[in-house]
């Protein structure tokens, strides 16, 4: 008797682990839904689980998505997962949906962006950048040589730091490094109150200048920048609202690392002059020239760590003749051939092929969602593979737009990253006409 309830327990003990072996693997297939999913309006999107589990999914917003199996009780949201769940998009726009084991324990949230499928143009041409800061940006401190030749370092205590933005000083605002410099001077050695940003959050300092041997002016030791340029090359353009694209990747500032915040900024005709081949360790860069205040091709709205978007201005609409491209999802992205578009010399747009090696499935967060490797020849005899300047360079696959060039590998400049072009679509998505209006 002994024994066969000492077997039966084991028996007991086997299936329960079995089945919790097998919940936690139909857990883990719902946990392997992507974060964040881009669709079509009027596509539909099929996940086959073959599971007995159920689920109940719901959204935080009506009217975007509808949900359907062919296995729904009388509540309406509760999915058994022995069929496929089939989403289909209704409308522009996003919608987090929200998934639980039974309605009881919290599983995941998924983001769906429904966007149009339409047709957007595909650049590759370079472009130079010129951006005015919002705020004055702090990039350094240092200390200052007073009149009685002491060191001090007047910033030290104030709580500013490098890459903080400076917007006012004793509450009035400022625009310009010229400003600043005058309020300081004009203290004659009293302390003053700066207003500067970290971030989103807004904070108040107090600093007392002091007056410098080198110069007889009063100083309180910031470092700062009020303007950055560089080149770049610009990715789409949507001919159905006016924005473009470009860079795939924010611009940071080169003292302190952080994204810039933008107040206005302009992007310019650009010829390519010269290049300087990356090698191993040392990755290139594209040499051009662009001349301020001349040829101005639209005005920069927006620096995200997506890249950089704006609109063209209204006398350059007519005058664009790139090709006309499909929208490709990241969910149609594939590993293997495709081809990049680049201007690498003068003004001419050229085609070169690449192979894309790994496809992140996951996450749009960031601007590393593929892995890319330059296989075309005539580039890599050029530029030695990839380099500065060609960030934003359309990748082209089954004659769709899939995405951007965004950075190189330092130890191999044949291979290096690309963002998915829906990433990009997300920052244009939310502005309106009257935007576009305001800045032709």
């Amino acid at each position: 008797m002994e024994f066969f309830k000492s077997h039966k327990r084991k028996i007991m003990f086997f299936l329960s682990v079995c089945s919790i072996f097998i919940c936690v693997s139909y857990v883990f297939a719902v946990l392997s839904f992507p974060g964040e999913i881009t669709l079509f309006e009027g596509e539909e999107y099929l996940y086959n689980f073959k599971s007995p589990i159920l689920i109940n999914i719901k959204a935080d917003r009506d009217g975007i998505i509808s949900l359907s199996s062919e296995d729904i009780n009388d509540n309406g949201n509760f999915i058994r997962l022995s069929n496929p769940v089939k989403f289909k998009t209704i409308k522009n726009g996003i919608v987090n949906l929200s998934m639980s084991l039974f309605g009881l324990l919290p599983l995941k949230t998924m983001r769906v962006d429904v966007i149009q499928n339409r047709r957007i143009m595909a650049c590759g041409n370079t472009i130079g950048v010129k951006l005015e800061i919002d705020g004055i940006l702090v990039i350094g401190i240092s200390d200052v040589e007073t009149v009685d030749r002491k060191r001090v370092i007047p910033a030290r205590d104030s709580g500013i730091r490098p890459g903080d933005s400076i917007l006012s000083v004793n509450g009035k605002k400022i625009n310009s490094i010229n400003e600043l410099i005058q309020l300081i001077n004009e203290s004659k050695g009293n302390p003053i109150k700066l207003g500067y940003r970290r971030g989103n959050d807004y904070y108040e300092s107090e600093i007392q200048p002091v007056k410098a041997v080198d110069d007889d002016k009063y100083h309180i030791g910031l470092w700062v920048r009020e303007t950055t340029a560089g080149i770049g090359t610009l990715t789409f353009y949507d001919p159905g609202t006016g924005f473009f694209g470009a860079l795939g990747h924010g611009i940071t500032d080169i003292d302190t690392g952080m994204l810039i915040p933008v107040k206005r900024g302009e992007i310019l005709e650009c010829s390519i002059i010269g290049i300087r081949k990356s090698t191993a360790g040392n990755p290139g860069e594209l040499k051009g020239i662009f001349i301020e205040d001349k040829n101005k091709l639209g005005n920069v709205k927006l620096n995200s760590k997506f890249g950089i978007y704006g609109v063209l201005n209204k006398e350059m609409y007519e005058k664009v003749s790139y090709e006309l491209y499909p929208i490709g999802l990241r969910s149609q992205v594939k590993e293997g051939p495709a081809v990049i578009l680049a201007n690498i010399d003068g003004n001419e747009i050229e085609e070169y092929s690449i192979e894309i090696q790994k496809v992140s499935k996951q996450s749009l967060n960031g601007s590393k969602g593929m892995i890319i490797k330059i296989t075309d020849e005539r580039l890599i005899n050029k530029t030695g593979g990839i380099v500065q300047g060609m960030s934003g360079s359309p990748i082209i696959q089954d004659g769709k737009l899939i995405g951007a060039v965004t950075h190189v590998l330092v130890n191999d400049p044949t291979r290096g990253y690309g963002i998915f072009i829906e990433g990009m679509l997300r920052n244009i998505s939310g502005n309106s006409q009257t935007e576009l209006d305001a800045a032709g």
